[in-house]
């Protein structure tokens, strides 16, 4: 089988796959009551494809994904209460300032080793945090951007308290936008960033042009992220400084770990386990389920993720046997 026909066969949509997008938009009608969990599932899935993409595929390891995710937020809530409140308009617009962004910092992981990627794109998110912090008249500081009041969706869906329109938008987008990253990663395209990944000599040495490459891959993941964050301001009508902390580019990769890199299903598996153990935890021990998330990613480093799936595999292990 031929490199062309093995892209192509990967391509396909499996049966399972039309099956499991109809369920994620049954869910907001089968469990009105849970649509503001499932619309919160639906971003961070697409925020952490968007860092797979250049995590999974491309191999480059960021902490400081969530700049891109902040600045498409920040950008899609100025459009709507300085411009004007369509939802679609102001996802273009937070789209596009997050890409702009990702062009102009892609020159910054050209060079350097994992170690130098990983303090610079940390530094470009601390920036634009304390940026956003600096120019409080217009972000709003500290206290976060009031007064975000988005207009209904294609004209005649309202955004509810209950949040099934923001549930049924989110899921949209992340459809959409899920189909066009996995058009990107199984044609030529994503083959050469899997060959940049696995051996970045070998790949410049049979003329694949690694910067570029590079280059392309990190905008279009900011871009993708971008759209996460003005999800993320649209559907809750508020954003902060939190869009920029810290803390959402660990908890995207900690989703990757959970659902596994290098698949895309692998940030929406990621984002539905993180965001209901956290929803459930929460509940149960709101001081301290942050301990019992982190006790669970230790155990599932230490057992691995197909044995966690399926516990009759440990035993074989556990008696000195054959492993299943």
């Amino acid at each position: 089988m031929n490199a062309q026909q093995s892209l192509l066969n990967r391509s396909r949509w499996k049966l399972w796959e039309p099956a499991l997008w109809l369920l994620a938009f049954a869910v907001p009608m089968l469990l009105p009551s849970h649509a503001l969990i499932i619309n919160e599932i639906a971003i961070v899935a697409l925020f952490a494809i968007s860092l797979d993409l250049i995590l999974g595929y491309t191999g480059i390891v960021s902490l400081g994904h969530a700049a891109f995710f902040g600045i498409g937020g920040y950008a899609a809530a100025l459009f709507a209460k300085l411009v004007m409140p369509d939802p679609l308009v102001g996802l273009v617009v937070g789209i596009a300032v997050a890409t702009l962004l990702g062009a102009v910092c892609s020159f910054t992981i050209m060079r350097g080793s994992d170690l130098t990627r990983l303090m610079v794109t940390l530094g470009v998110g601390l920036i634009l945090l304390e940026l956003a912090n600096k120019f409080s008249e217009l972000t709003g500081g500290s206290d976060g951007l009031q007064g975000v009041v988005m207009g209904p969706l294609l004209g005649h869906f309202e955004f509810d308290l209950a949040g099934r329109t923001a549930a049924f938008y989110s899921v949209t987008v992340l459809l959409a936008l899920f189909v066009l990253m996995r058009r990107v990663v199984h044609s030529p395209f994503g083959a050469t960033l899997t060959a940049i990944r696995d051996n970045r000599l070998r790949a410049m040495a049979i003329g694949i042009p690694v910067t570029s490459r590079l280059a392309v891959a990190y905008t279009l993941a900011a871009g993708v992220a971008g759209a996460a964050g003005a999800l993320m301001t649209q559907t809750s009508g508020f954003a902060s400084l939190d869009l920029f902390e810290f803390h959402r580019s660990a908890d995207v990769l900690l989703i990757l770990v959970i659902g596994g890199t290098g698949w895309l299903y692998g940030g929406v598996a990621g984002a539905i386990v993180f965001k209901l153990m956290q929803d459930a935890l929460s509940a149960i021990t709101p001081q301290y389920w942050t301990f019992w998330i982190g006790l669970f990613l230790v155990v599932l480093v230490l057992v691995g993720r197909e044995r966690l799936i399926r516990p009759w595999t440990w035993f074989p292990r556990i008696f000195g046997g054959r492993k299943a």
